[in-house]
Protein backbone atom coordinates (compact mmCIF):
# COMPACT_ATOMS: atom_id res chain seq x y z
CA UNK A 1 0.00 0.00 0.00
CA UNK A 2 1.07 3.15 -0.62
CA UNK A 3 1.51 5.48 2.01
CA UNK A 4 -0.75 8.98 2.88
CA UNK A 5 -1.13 11.59 5.35
CA UNK A 6 -4.23 13.89 5.69
CA UNK A 7 -3.24 17.14 6.89
CA UNK A 8 -6.76 19.48 7.98
CA UNK A 9 -6.80 23.29 8.35
CA UNK A 10 -8.92 23.64 11.25
CA UNK A 11 -12.18 26.16 11.33
CA UNK A 12 -14.88 26.85 13.78
CA UNK A 13 -17.16 23.83 13.39
CA UNK A 14 -15.03 22.27 10.79
CA UNK A 15 -12.18 21.48 8.75
CA UNK A 16 -10.64 21.45 5.28
CA UNK A 17 -9.41 18.10 4.45
CA UNK A 18 -6.44 17.50 1.64
CA UNK A 19 -4.78 14.14 1.85
CA UNK A 20 -1.96 13.20 -0.20
CA UNK A 21 -0.07 9.90 -1.39
CA UNK A 22 3.72 9.70 -1.83
CA UNK A 23 5.39 11.22 -3.38
CA UNK A 24 2.93 14.03 -4.16
CA UNK A 25 -0.23 12.82 -5.29
CA UNK A 26 -3.84 14.61 -4.70
CA UNK A 27 -6.15 12.53 -3.49
CA UNK A 28 -8.81 13.97 -2.09
CA UNK A 29 -10.66 17.24 -0.89
CA UNK A 30 -13.29 17.52 1.21
CA UNK A 31 -14.76 19.31 4.25
CA UNK A 32 -15.08 17.65 7.20
CA UNK A 33 -17.96 18.64 9.86
CA UNK A 34 -16.27 18.29 13.51
CA UNK A 35 -19.76 19.32 15.30
CA UNK A 36 -23.54 19.75 14.94
CA UNK A 37 -25.74 22.46 15.46
CA UNK A 38 -26.09 23.08 18.77
CA UNK A 39 -21.79 22.74 19.14
CA UNK A 40 -20.98 24.93 16.81
CA UNK A 41 -19.62 27.84 18.48
CA UNK A 42 -19.60 26.65 22.16
CA UNK A 43 -17.94 29.35 23.97
CA UNK A 44 -19.77 32.18 22.14
CA UNK A 45 -23.07 30.47 23.89
CA UNK A 46 -21.09 30.79 26.98
CA UNK A 47 -19.30 33.77 26.73
CA UNK A 48 -20.94 35.85 28.92
CA UNK A 49 -19.82 33.90 31.69
CA UNK A 50 -16.81 34.20 33.98
CA UNK A 51 -13.58 32.25 31.92
CA UNK A 52 -13.58 29.70 35.03
CA UNK A 53 -17.08 29.15 34.68
CA UNK A 54 -17.56 28.71 30.66
CA UNK A 55 -14.53 26.40 30.91
CA UNK A 56 -17.06 23.57 32.94
CA UNK A 57 -20.10 25.00 31.45
CA UNK A 58 -18.70 23.72 27.53
CA UNK A 59 -17.47 20.27 28.26
CA UNK A 60 -20.81 18.33 27.52
CA UNK A 61 -20.60 20.14 24.18
CA UNK A 62 -16.84 19.36 23.64
CA UNK A 63 -17.67 15.41 24.05
CA UNK A 64 -20.08 15.69 21.69
CA UNK A 65 -17.94 17.85 19.27
CA UNK A 66 -15.04 15.07 20.01
CA UNK A 67 -17.45 12.26 19.24
CA UNK A 68 -18.40 13.64 15.66
CA UNK A 69 -14.67 14.58 14.22
CA UNK A 70 -13.44 11.16 15.50
CA UNK A 71 -16.46 9.86 13.37
CA UNK A 72 -15.55 11.68 10.46
CA UNK A 73 -12.22 11.52 10.62
CA UNK A 74 -12.78 7.60 10.64
CA UNK A 75 -14.93 8.13 7.54
CA UNK A 76 -12.61 9.53 5.88
CA UNK A 77 -9.55 7.32 7.26
CA UNK A 78 -11.61 4.46 5.94
CA UNK A 79 -12.37 6.21 2.44
CA UNK A 80 -8.83 6.90 1.80
CA UNK A 81 -7.95 2.96 2.55
CA UNK A 82 -10.69 1.86 0.56
CA UNK A 83 -8.53 2.87 -2.44
CA UNK A 84 -5.04 1.05 -1.43
CA UNK A 85 -3.83 3.87 0.52
CA UNK A 86 -2.43 3.59 4.02
CA UNK A 87 -3.57 6.81 6.08
CA UNK A 88 -0.61 6.87 8.32
CA UNK A 89 -0.78 10.28 9.78
CA UNK A 90 -2.64 13.25 9.94
CA UNK A 91 -1.11 17.02 9.82
CA UNK A 92 -3.64 19.50 11.61
CA UNK A 93 -3.11 23.30 10.81
CA UNK A 94 -4.23 25.97 13.58
CA UNK A 95 -3.55 28.03 16.41
CA UNK A 96 -1.02 27.04 18.49
CA UNK A 97 -2.31 26.99 22.39
CA UNK A 98 -2.14 30.27 24.08
CA UNK A 99 -3.25 31.84 27.76
CA UNK A 100 -7.05 32.17 27.23
CA UNK A 101 -7.94 33.68 30.39
CA UNK A 102 -5.79 36.30 29.62
CA UNK A 103 -8.00 37.86 26.88
CA UNK A 104 -10.24 40.32 28.63
CA UNK A 105 -12.51 40.46 26.22
CA UNK A 106 -15.28 37.98 26.08
CA UNK A 107 -16.04 38.08 22.02
CA UNK A 108 -12.11 37.61 21.35
CA UNK A 109 -11.72 34.99 23.76
CA UNK A 110 -14.85 33.14 22.31
CA UNK A 111 -13.23 33.18 19.12
CA UNK A 112 -9.89 32.23 20.40
CA UNK A 113 -10.95 29.75 22.28
CA UNK A 114 -13.00 27.79 19.28
CA UNK A 115 -9.71 28.10 17.15
CA UNK A 116 -8.03 26.39 19.51
CA UNK A 117 -10.60 23.91 20.61
CA UNK A 118 -11.42 22.66 17.19
CA UNK A 119 -7.30 22.20 16.22
CA UNK A 120 -7.32 20.00 19.66
CA UNK A 121 -10.32 18.40 19.03
CA UNK A 122 -8.93 16.89 15.93
CA UNK A 123 -5.45 16.11 16.82
CA UNK A 124 -7.72 14.21 20.02
CA UNK A 125 -9.71 12.27 16.87
CA UNK A 126 -6.47 11.30 15.14
CA UNK A 127 -5.43 9.44 18.17
CA UNK A 128 -8.81 7.84 18.74
CA UNK A 129 -8.48 6.26 15.15
CA UNK A 130 -5.31 5.29 15.75
CA UNK A 131 -3.00 8.11 13.89
CA UNK A 132 -0.11 9.74 15.43
CA UNK A 133 -1.10 13.61 14.29
CA UNK A 134 1.25 16.95 14.30
CA UNK A 135 0.20 20.25 14.67
CA UNK A 136 1.33 23.09 12.59
CA UNK A 137 0.88 26.76 13.14
CA UNK A 138 2.67 28.03 9.89
CA UNK A 139 2.95 25.03 7.53
CA UNK A 140 4.92 26.56 4.58
CA UNK A 141 8.09 26.60 6.78
CA UNK A 142 8.06 22.84 6.83
CA UNK A 143 7.82 22.67 2.40
CA UNK A 144 10.32 23.25 0.01
CA UNK A 145 10.14 26.08 -2.39
CA UNK A 146 9.40 23.22 -5.00
CA UNK A 147 6.65 20.85 -3.07
CA UNK A 148 4.86 24.57 -2.61
CA UNK A 149 4.70 24.94 -6.27
CA UNK A 150 3.47 21.42 -6.51
CA UNK A 151 0.82 21.95 -4.42
CA UNK A 152 -0.21 25.05 -6.33
CA UNK A 153 -0.49 22.83 -10.14
CA UNK A 154 -2.60 20.76 -7.76
CA UNK A 155 -5.36 23.07 -8.35
CA UNK A 156 -5.92 22.05 -11.50
CA UNK A 157 -6.21 18.24 -10.06
CA UNK A 158 -8.97 19.57 -7.38
CA UNK A 159 -10.24 22.00 -9.24
CA UNK A 160 -11.98 25.00 -7.07
CA UNK A 161 -12.21 25.94 -4.25
CA UNK A 162 -8.43 25.67 -3.85
CA UNK A 163 -7.64 28.41 -1.23
CA UNK A 164 -5.11 29.24 0.87
CA UNK A 165 -6.78 27.40 3.63
CA UNK A 166 -6.87 23.97 0.78
CA UNK A 167 -3.11 24.97 0.57
CA UNK A 168 -1.66 25.03 4.42
CA UNK A 169 -3.73 21.44 4.43
CA UNK A 170 -1.54 19.83 1.39
CA UNK A 171 1.56 21.27 3.28
CA UNK A 172 0.86 19.61 6.25
CA UNK A 173 0.08 16.19 4.40
CA UNK A 174 3.13 16.87 2.92
CA UNK A 175 5.70 17.74 5.50
CA UNK A 176 4.74 14.58 7.58
CA UNK A 177 5.06 11.99 3.71
CA UNK A 178 8.58 13.37 4.27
Amino acid sequence: MKQAAIGLKSKTGRAIAVAIAEPMEFLVREEVMLCDRSTKQPYHDVMEMPWSESVIAVKPAIVTIEQIAARELRRLIKEIESRGYEVACIGVVGPADRKLERIGNPHIRAHAAEGVLFRAVIEKAAKANGRESHAFVDPASEVTEAQKKKIAEMKRVAGPPWTADEKAAAMAAIALLR
